[in-house]
């Protein structure tokens, strides 16, 4: 990310005057008779987004020698969210710019880190030469904590922007590995036929017709005093369909479908980050479900890892089959918190579209902490039900499940049923459906790989469990 951020103004900074929408008129009207002609004149009427440049009341009508403005407005809607000048970075010209604001230390700190997430640029592939806009630190802005978590977003948006060709399974192992290592982490991979010597049946299944073998990806940090909590990621790094093959217009976005690994990463770097009094463990089966003489088959019987056995209704519903596996490994160590992430069902952007992941809770008072998050942290998602009486759907005349039952009907709530038979019931468990995409540009939000859920899920694990 490029940097984006001052610590101190100079003689070419130009003050930015925040205003809400709702007050905007009775602002207008203690202002300066230039100004009020200036803006009415230049168009400006406080619609959130605006930004609009302001003529010196007196003296010279720029700042320093470059020709620089002095002053705008800006208009904002109320609260103050991560998002309110999320916009700017895009908008304003290159130059230094500081906030006139009266701000709590909490407000500053969303500001800037929205400010940091509209910095943000893809540049892998293509050079942008733009010049990114300076903020200088607003006062009281927590900036470890913009730093760090901006790092983690960036990362969750780079691994889903970059292509199969470029981050396969073996790739996204090695970017997981690297966080691992920044913060002494300790890391093991389990690759090809270990997953099979080591009891990993379903994530060898999906994976093994790929030129790059599946694995396992695995790491722990904390104290192992403190209260376990675990994350579970699906990495299917590419998404053929398997011989149930997409057509190719289904194909063109299957580079996201890691984007439930990326969440996993970009939120365990936010916690380890922040040195959260908890014992982490993150686990992450990475596949690519590629077609090949060796491939698995519709109505094939896979036994797995917590011995259930499960027929195999359509090889284009794969992720939920790593998860299974990864998620039985998870629950084995009995953790005070099970967290998983996964781009998994299209039903699930049918009913909620992309802005808005689902979720599923078997604990009522985790749901509740996580939905207050939410709320505050403006990272929204909506809950679901475990609906029990749907997993009659799941029912299978050979096998003990079916990996996605008949009838069409309750997509996303029938996959996320499938996935609790891996969980024990005493485990209070949380599974997030997400996109992980932004299908066009929002402010802060380019269109492409976005992390969802986890600045809320992280300001929930922060408040539950605090530093050490």
């Amino acid at each position: 990310m490029p940097s984006c951020f001052a610590n101190r103004a100079n003689a070419d900074t130009c003050i930015l005057l925040p205003v809400f929408t709702t007050d905007y008129k009775a602002w207008l009207e203690k202002q300066p008779a230039a100004w009020r002609t200036w803006l009415a004149a230049t168009g400006f009427r406080g619609d959130a987004g605006e930004v609009g440049f302001l003529p010196p009341i007196d003296g010279p009508a720029i700042n320093g020698q470059e020709g620089r403005p002095a002053q705008a407005v800006i208009a904002v809607e109320a609260p103050w969210t991560v998002w309110s000048l999320a916009g700017l970075p895009s908008s304003l010209p290159a130059g230094r710019y500081r906030l006139e604001a009266d701000l709590t230390p909490d407000a500053a700190t969303r500001l800037a880190l929205g400010w940091a997430l509209g910095c943000y640029r893809f540049a892998r592939y293509r050079k942008n030469d733009r010049a990114v806009p300076e903020l200088v630190w607003p006062a009281g802005a927590d900036r470890k904590r913009v730093e760090s978590m901006a790092a983690a977003i960036s990362e969750v948006r780079d691994l889903v922007n970059t292509p199969a060709g470029d981050l396969g399974p073996e790739q996204l192992a090695d970017a997981a590995l690297a966080l691992a290592g920044s913060f002494k982490a300790k890391a093991k991979v389990t690759v090809g036929e270990a997953l099979l010597k080591n009891n990993y049946p379903a994530i060898h299944t999906v994976g093994r017709a790929a030129a790059q073998e599946p694995r396992l990806i695995d790491f722990s940090w904390g104290a192992k005093g403190d209260p376990r909590v675990t994350l579970v990621g699906k990495g299917v790094c590419f998404d053929t369909g398997g011989l149930d093959l997409k057509p190719s217009s289904g194909m063109l976005m299957m580079k996201k479908d890691m984007g439930g690994a990326a969440q996993a990463l970009g939120l365990a770097r936010m916690i380890m980050a922040a040195g959260l009094k908890l014992r982490l463990r993150v686990l992450i089966p990475a596949v690519e479900n590629a077609v090949s003489g060796n491939a698995f088959h519709p109505m094939d019987i896979i036994r797995m890892r917590n011995g259930l056995s499960v027929e195999v209704g359509n090889t284009d519903a794969e992720g939920r089959l790593i998860l299974a596996d990864a998620l039985a490994e998870a629950d084995s160590e009995k953790p005070e918190l099970l967290i998983d992430f996964a781009t998994l069902t299209g039903a699930a952007r049918v009913a909620l579209g992309p802005d808005l992941p689902a979720f599923y809770c078997n604990d009522e008072t985790t749901a509740k902490g996580l939905l207050e998050a939410s709320e505050e942290e403006a990272d929204p998602f909506w809950r679901l039900p475990l609906y029990q009486p749907y997993k009659r759907m799941l029912k299978n005349k050979i096998a003990d499940l079916s990996s996605t039952g008949s009838g069409g009907f309750a997509g996303s709530i029938t996959a996320a049923l499938f996935l609790q038979h891996f969980v024990s019931e005493t485990t209070p468990w949380v599974h997030f459906d997400v996109y992980a995409w932004n299908p066009s540009d929002r402010p802060g939000r380019p269109e492409g790989g976005e992390a969802q859920t986890i600045r809320a899920v992280f300001a929930y694990l922060a408040g539950r469990y605090g530093k050490a």
